[in-house]
């Protein structure tokens, strides 16, 4: 009994699941049926079409009205029997049939004085038409199920959260937040042109060989009636047309494009003006209208969106921005708060960040570039613009001017609440926390950074995989790599100069691969090489340490990375070694040509970023003539070991110390730790201009935050003091 059930049952093409013969659609992933081919048996109750043909050919004579009677007699045959049959059955014999009747229709047509050719015209084409959309059915509902898994495995990600939610999710399942409206736009899209085009869908379908084009006057009424039962069985099936954006005519696409279909240019312009009817009703135009505000300076529209609990950290989405239509005023990402420091709106930024503080931490990031955009646009282009090819074998990038970033010790003339705002807004406090976490990378010794003053702060970077080439452009200007400039560099070094990295590279890797007992062969190394190549190419792909190796290079000055010994999984395990932490030394360039002075990055669990000093206040020793401020960069780690150097040969290694020594300028502490002179040079124009225009917005904070309320207080309680007293005025 089971297994007769079994048989019953028809097997889900997309989960495998076992269904009853006469569910429609999965019980467990909602999929389609899976739609056979019915052969028309001889013993059934219906007409069979074959039969009929062969009749028709057998006689050589036949009068006008027997062909019509031929003709309809499938047609009333087959449609007395649809109560009995399946919709499945049900929509092939309406294609079928009108296949037919049109081709007769056609042949009576083409042939009012032989009947002998039209009986034969008659049943080539009815044959002709039957095979071929026998053939087109079997390929349309092929394309079905392929359509319907592809369909099911494009999960989109929440922009939010990067969650992966299922495809008719709304909502994302993990933080609640609406699905983006340009997914949701071509959903309804695709929605809209399926059901609102089922007429030209029809006219389309000749190119499946379903239905012909061909009309009568005698049988129009008969011929409504069908298309209207086709119509109504082409919404079951699943959307199998691909609707093209082209604006050519129908007449264009051949019978070989048989899955296309063009619509005109009016259709096209009817549904991108539906389109955008849609997302103007689904828009948030109290959050727009506030943007807006900000722009034009009305405070109404700001005050009307945060009365009704709107998120001053809310950013603008893509479609938002092409909405608005206003690229010169809205960027993607952009918040009120960027809105206002862009367009100088300095009376609404009081307004805005006492938002941001009464709702707690905001995760709001601040940095000197996002406030200046003009200015960091122009060190940029500098940058390069004083990038060098070297006409030499070694024909590597490199700068011919060097900058050392540093906190402006004008930060310490702010309130201490600006201070904190301002602290909160650039540096990262997690990754800050977890290079000090014991054991620590950064600042362990006391020494250094309290008597030396030579505490390192970690700025925040964007969480991109251009975040190491980013904190390198953080150390020396400022600036991020938002164009790209040092990535095109690396790439073009490496390629140019692979005769005299890969050596060394192959060379230290193969001395790493030894410690760890194993080997490998030439094949795998100029595998991994080819890797290595291909990512330094890639905008947003994360690069690894020879990568660090070349813009060393490029700099033309060592770079110590201070980073966690091991990467940790979510349940702070262990899992293995980053082998990122130590000096990275341009060794392929003559000592002469470099400069001495490093810069220092931070590496935590597959982040980097920039390790930049304060400017000192108060000079550390005011008799000393040198004009330059230095910060101590220790070359050991928190138990007195020497930091790795990256990329030794086998003859260099076991001198690490007189090596540190030969590129930088190293010195010993009371304490007795290994130590490297970081300069701080006097800073170019265009980030000295940079960062007073980024001081200048924390000023105003400070002025609006401190009067007059401070004030106030203080001269009630004198006024207070003196009329209690008694005294008169003369006193």
């Amino acid at each position: 009994m089971e297994t007769e059930e079994n048989t019953l049952k028809w097997t889900c093409r997309a989960c495998t699941y076992l269904n009853y013969f006469k569910s429609l659609r999965c019980v467990m992933c909602k999929s389609l049926k899976p739609v056979e081919i019915i052969s028309l048996s001889p013993t059934s109750n219906e007409t069979p079409i074959t039969p009929l043909v062969d009749t028709c050919e057998s006689h050589l004579r036949i009068s006008d009205e027997n062909i019509t009677k031929l003709c309809n007699s499938p047609r009333n045959s087959i449609s007395s029997s649809r109560n009995e049959s399946s919709p499945v059955a049900t929509l092939i014999d309406d294609v079928r049939n009108m296949g037919i009747r049109n081709s007769d229709t056609t042949a009576i047509r083409s042939n009012n004085s032989s009947p002998l050719a039209s009986s034969s015209n008659l049943s080539i084409t009815t044959t002709t038409t039957n095979n071929k959309s026998d053939e087109n059915l079997r390929l349309c509902y092929n394309n079905n199920n392929n359509n319907i898994n592809n369909e099911n495995s494009k999960k989109w990600f929440c922009s939010a959260c990067t969650y992966e939610n299922y495809p008719k999710s709304i909502k994302c399942s993990m933080c609640g937040i609406k699905r983006d409206q340009s997914n949701i736009q071509k959903i309804i899209a695709c929605e809209n042109d399926y059901i609102e085009n089922l007429d030209d869908l029809m006219t389309g379908a000749s190119n499946f060989n379903l239905i012909t084009n061909s009309t009568t006057s005698s049988s129009s009424s008969t011929k409504i009636s069908d298309s209207y039962t086709a119509k109504n069985n082409l919404k079951n099936l699943p959307n199998n047309y691909e609707i093209s954006s082209s604006h050519s005519n129908l007449a264009a696409v051949n019978n070989n494009s048989s899955n296309k279909y063009t619509l005109s240019s009016n259709e096209l312009e009817a549904q991108h003006e539906r389109r955008i009817r849609h997302f103007k009703r689904q828009a948030d135009w109290i959050w727009l209208n506030a943007c807006i505000g900000v722009v034009e300076n009305n405070q109404a529209a700001i005050e009307h969106y945060l009365s009704r609990g709107g998120n001053v950290g809310r950013t603008l989405t893509n479609n938002e921005v092409l909405l608005l239509n206003r690229p010169s005023a809205f960027d993607v990402g952009h918040t009120l708060i960027h809105l206002a420091i862009r367009f100088h709106r300095d009376e609404l930024l009081p307004r805005l960040l006492a938002q941001v503080s009464s709702v707690g931490p905001s995760g709001l990031k601040i940095v000197p570039s996002y406030i200046a955009v003009d200015i960091a646009t122009d060190i940029r282009r500098h940058f390069g613009a004083i990038l060098r090819i070297r006409k030499s074998p070694f024909n590597c990038h490199y700068v011919n001017e060097h900058a050392t970033f540093s906190l402006p010790s004008d930060i310490e003339e702010l309130p201490i609440t600006v201070q904190d705002q301002l602290y909160e807004e650039l540096l990262d406090r997690d990754a800050q926390k977890q290079l000090e976490n014991p054991p620590p990378a950064l600042n362990w010794s006391l020494e250094v950074t309290s008597r030396l003053g030579s505490r390192l702060m970690v700025l925040w970077n964007r969480s991109a995989g251009d975040c190491l080439l980013d904190s390198c452009m953080q150390s020396t200007w400022g600036v991020f790599d938002r164009d790209n400039i040092l990535r095109r560099a690396l790439s073009e070094s490496l390629h140019q100069c692979a005769n005299l990295f890969y050596p060394r590279w192959r060379e230290y890797e193969m001395f790493q691969a030894a410690l760890l007992h194993f080997s490998l062969e030439e094949a795998q190394w100029e595998e991994d090489w080819q890797q290595l190549l291909s990512i330094a190419s890639q905008p947003g792909a994360s690069l690894e340490q020879l990568h660090i190796f070349v813009l060393a290079h490029i700099f033309r000055r060592p770079i110590i990375v201070y980073g966690v010994k091991y990467v940790k999984s979510f349940r702070g395990e262990d899992i293995g070694y980053a082998r990122f932490e130590g000096l990275y030394l341009p060794l392929l360039w003559e000592q002469s040509f470099c400069i001495r002075s490093p810069i220092a990055l931070g590496y935590t669990r597959g982040h980097f970023s920039a390790l930049v000093p304060s400017e000192p206040y108060q000079r550390l020793d005011s008799t000393r003539e040198e004009e330059e401020d230095v910060t101590f960069l220790p070359l050991v780690d928190c138990e007195n070991k020497l930091i790795p150097i990256h990329f030794l040969t086998q003859g260099e290694i076991g001198h690490e110390e007189t090596i540190m020594r030969q590129w930088l300028d190293v010195c010993l502490t009371e304490g007795g730790l290994l130590v490297a002179h970081q300069k701080l040079h006097k800073r170019p124009l265009l980030v000295a201009q940079m960062l007073e225009e980024w001081l200048n917005h924390y000023r105003r904070i400070a002025q609006v935050t401190a009067a007059p309320f401070s004030r106030a207080p203080q001269l009630i309680g004198l006024t207070a003091g003196y009329l209690s007293d008694g005294d008169t005025d003369e006193e």
